[in-house]
C-alpha cells in the first residue's frame, strides 16, 4: 500500500535544507528585520555614549566637556533686552528678573549681564573639582587691624529671622563716637599695650590659642574636648554622652575678642547648624551646662549683637528649669535634658544640692531675662537669695533641695563653694550696683571669711583654710586660688574702711598661689597644697598633685595687674606661659599633667574645654592694654565669660519688654 508524505520528515542530515523550504521569502524578510531591530536596541547606544574605558569619571568628563561647550555658546546665545523706545535713553527694564538702568540703548548685550553670566561660569569650574560642598559661613564681618578699629557688631533687627548664608550684619565704628557726641563703645578687640615686649607675648597666647583650637578641629571637631596626645574626642560625665561641641561654644568669646574671625566663624556655622539640646537624651550637669553654654552663648551675644547666640542660650536655659521644680526652689544638680527628670548628686551629704553649683547662676539667669524680656529666670536666681540669705551668713557647700532646712557643716572658698561668692559681688556689679542684697550678702559673707578663715603660714604666707564642723583644715584648692581677684575686685568696687585690707589680703593670696607654682620643678601647681608644721604651699597626696590647665592662679594675676600695675604679674604670667608650652603642649593642643613634682611628668591627655575660655583669656588679658574687656563695663563670669554691666555698657542690649526689676 503506498502512502504519501503531507509533512517533511526530518533528520540531523537533511534538516537545514528542509527549513529552507518551509519560509517563503517574505517571511524570511520578516524575520531578519525582527532580528535587525534587536540588535540595533541592545547594541546600538553603546556608539552613542561616552567611551566606557576610563570609569565614571571619564564619562562625568564627556559629559562636562559637552556642557562647557554650551556654557561658552552661552554668551552669544543670550537674547538682549528690546532696545528703548525713542526717548527713552535711561529708562529702567528688566533682564533676567533684575532691574537695570539701560544707559546705552545701542548696546545689545548689556555689561553686567554678560560679566555675571561669566562670573558663573567661573563659578561652575572651581565646584567641578569640589567633592563635597561646605556648609556656607554665615557671619560674614571681618576684623580690621587690631591695633587701629575695634570693630563691633550693631544688634540685628530681631524681626530678622536667621537663614544660612543671609545674616546681613551691621558693623559699628568706634572711632566716630567721640565727634558725635556719643560715649565711645566698649572696646572687645584690639586694645594693644604701648610695650612692645607685652605685645610680642600676647601674640604668643594668640598662636597657643590657634594651636589647640586646630587640633580639636582637626581631631575632634563636634566633640566635647580634644584628647590631644591620642588625637581623638573627649566628653567627660559633666556633659552627659553625647557631643555637644563644649570647646566651640567655650572658645568662641575668646575668638573674637582675639580677633581670630576665620576661627570664629567655623564656631559660629557649627552652632547654627549643630547646636541643638532637643537631640540630647543623657544627664547633664546644671553648673557645668549654665557656666559655659548659656554663659558662652551670652557673652558672644553681648559682644556681635547676633540673635543666634540670644535664641540658643534662651533654648539651653529653659532646658534647665524643670531642674527648680523644688519646694525650696534650690535646683537639683543634675537634669535628663530629653524627659526633665533632676536629681542631685548621691554623695553630696545624702543627696543635697551643691551651693558653688546652685550659687552660680545668677549673672546669667539675669542677663537672660533682661534680654529676652522672659522673666522666668530672674525669678528662679532671686528666689535662691532670698532663700539663702534667710539662713546663714557663712555658707556650708551643701543645702537640701527639700525640707528640712539644714544644710553640711563644709565650707570654704574652695571646691562646692568657691564661685558662689564670687557671683555674689559679681551681681552687684553686674546690676550696675543696684543689687544691694547681692551686696549686702557679698559683704557679710567676706568679713566672716576674713575673720575665720584667712590665715597666715610659720613663713607669712596668707591662705585661706577650710572649715569642716568648726574645725580648720589648713588645705587650699588650686580653685580657691581665684579669691585673690575676688578680693581685690571687692575692695576697688565697694569701698569701705576695709579695702585697703582686702587689697593686702588679695596680695597675699596671689604670692601664695605663685608659690604652689615655683615649689614643683616644672612651674605650674598642684590641684591642692596644704601648710604644716614642716610643709606649706605643696600637696601631700598623691590624688592632689595633678594639674588640669585650671586658670585661677593667673586670674588672680590679672585682677591684681589691671589695679596695681606691678611688673611682677605679667612675669609671673609669661613664667606660666613657658611652662605650658614646654610640659603640657602636646603636638595636636595643650594636656594636663598628672603630677606636678615630676620633672618629666606624663600628661592626661585631656585639652579642658576652658583652656580657651579662661587660662588663654586671662593670659591675653595681662598682656593686653586696660581698655580691652574694662571692668568698668564688663564682669567676667565663672568661666571667664564677659557680661556687659547694665548702665554702664552700650552692649547690654536690654530687650525692650523688660521692665525696670529694681
Amino acid at each position: 500500500m503506498a502512502f504519501t508524505a503531507v509533512l517533511p520528515l526530518y533528520s540531523k542530515r537533511n534538516g537545514p535544507w528542509t527549513l529552507r523550504r518551509i519560509f517563503r521569502s517574505r517571511e524570511k524578510l520578516l524575520i531578519f528585520l525582527v532580528c535587525l531591530t534587536f540588535l540595533f536596541i541592545c547594541i546600538g547606544p553603546i556608539f552613542f555614549l561616552p567611551d566606557l574605558r576610563g570609569g565614571l569619571s571619564t564619562r562625568v568628563d564627556h559629559v562636562y566637556k559637552v556642557y562647557k561647550q554650551m556654557q561658552k555658546a552661552g554668551p552669544e546665545l543670550i537674547l538682549p533686552p528690546p532696545p528703548p523706545q525713542s526717548g527713552e535713553e535711561g529708562a529702567i527694564r528688566k533682564h533676567e528678573g533684575v532691574y537695570h538702568n539701560v544707559l546705552d540703548h545701542n548696546d545689545v548685550h548689556l555689561s553686567d549681564d554678560k560679566q555675571r553670566l561669566m562670573e558663573k561660569i567661573n563659578n561652575d569650574e572651581e565646584l567641578r573639582h569640589m567633592r563635597v560642598i561646605e556648609k556656607p559661613l554665615v557671619l560674614t564681618v571681618s576684623s580690621t587691624p587690631v591695633n587701629k578699629v575695634n570693630p563691633i557688631v550693631e544688634q540685628l533687627d530681631e524681626s530678622v529671622k536667621l537663614q544660612p548664608g543671609n545674616v546681613q550684619v551691621e558693623v559699628d565704628k568706634p572711632g566716630l563716637q567721640a565727634s558725635e557726641g556719643r560715649k565711645p563703645l566698649p572696646v572687645v578687640q584690639g586694645g594693644e599695650d604701648t610695650d612692645p615686649v607685652a605685645r610680642q607675648r600676647r601674640d604668643k597666647v594668640k598662636e597657643m590659642v590657634l594651636h589647640g583650637w586646630r587640633g580639636y578641629k582637626t581631631y575632634a571637631w563636634g566633640k566635647n574636648e580634644l584628647r590631644p596626645v591620642s588625637k581623638r574626642g573627649h566628653t567627660a560625665g559633666i556633659f552627659g554622652r553625647q557631643d555637644m561641641g563644649a570647646t566651640i561654644v567655650d572658645a568662641l568669646d575668646t575668638l573674637y575678642i582675639m580677633g581670630l574671625m576665620e576661627e570664629f566663624n567655623e564656631g559660629r556655622a557649627w552652632i547654627q547648624y549643630h547646636l541643638d539640646f532637643n537631640q540630647l537624651r543623657s544627664e547633664m550637669s546644671v553648673f557645668e551646662t549654665n557656666i559655659r553654654f548659656v554663659g558662652g552663648l551670652l557673652s558672644v551675644y553681648s559682644l556681635t549683637g547676633d540673635p543666634l547666640f540670644r535664641d540658643r542660650a534662651l533654648h539651653i536655659a529653659r532646658k534647665l528649669l524643670p531642674a527648680f521644680d523644688t519646694p525650696t526652689g534650690i535646683p537639683y544638680a543634675l537634669i535628663n535634658v530629653g524627659n526633665g527628670i533632676a536629681k542631685n548628686y548621691a554623695w553630696a551629704s545624702g543627696g543635697s544640692s551643691i551651693l558653688s553649683e546652685f550659687g552660680t547662676l545668677h549673672l546669667e539667669f539675669v542677663y537672660l531675662s533682661d534680654i529676652s524680656g522672659d522673666p522666668v529666670f530672674r525669678e528662679k536666681v532671686f528666689r535662691l537669695h532670698t532663700h539663702i540669705r534667710a539662713l546663714v551668713k557663712l555658707y556650708s557647700h551643701t543645702f537640701p533641695s527639700l525640707p528640712p532646712r539644714t544644710n553640711s557643716g563644709h565650707t570654704s572658698v574652695g571646691a562646692l563653694g568657691d564661685s558662689f561668692y564670687e557671683y555674689l559681688l559679681k551681681a552687684y556689679l553686674q546690676s550696675g550696683g543696684k543689687d544691694e542684697v547681692a551686696r549686702d550678702m557679698y559683704v557679710d559673707a567676706i568679713g566672716v571669711i576674713t575673720n575665720r578663715l584667712v590665715l597666715k603660714s610659720n613663713s607669712g604666707l596668707t591662705y585661706i583654710a577650710e572649715s569642716k564642723f568648726n574645725r580648720l583644715e589648713h588645705k587650699m584648692d588650686h580653685l580657691a586660688c581665684f579669691s585673690g581677684g575676688m578680693y581685690a575686685l571687692g575692695a576697688k568696687k565697694i569701698e569701705s574702711q576695709l579695702s585697703a585690707t582686702h587689697m593686702e589680703i588679695a596680695e597675699g593670696l596671689a604670692n601664695t598661689c605663685h608659690e604652689s607654682y615655683i615649689r614643683t620643678p616644672i612651674g605650674l601647681g598642684p590641684e591642692s597644697f596644704r601648710f604644716t608644721e614642716g610643709i606649706e604651699a605643696r600637696a601631700l597626696k598623691s590624688s592632689e598633685k595633678y594639674y588640669i590647665l585650671r586658670p585661677e592662679v593667673i586670674e588672680t594675676w590679672f585682677y591684681m595687674w589691671r589695679f596695681t600695675k606691678d611688673q611682677k604679674y605679667r612675669e609671673w604670667a609669661w613664667e606660666a606661659v613657658l611652662a605650658l608650652e614646654k610640659y603640657c603642649r602636646a603636638e595636636a593642643g595643650y594636656s594636663g599633667i598628672q603630677n606636678v613634682y615630676m620633672e618629666n611628668p606624663q600628661k592626661d591627655d585631656v585639652q579642658q574645654s576652658f583652656i580657651f575660655a579662661e587660662t588663654f583669656k586671662y593670659l591675653y588679658l595681662i598682656f593686653s592694654d586696660d581698655s580691652l574687656l574694662s571692668l568698668d563695663e564688663w564682669v567676667l563670669n565663672t568661666e571667664a565669660h564677659p557680661i556687659p554691666v547694665e548702665g554702664n555698657n552700650a552692649f547690654y542690649r536690654k530687650s525692650q519688654e523688660t521692665d525696670n526689676q529694681w
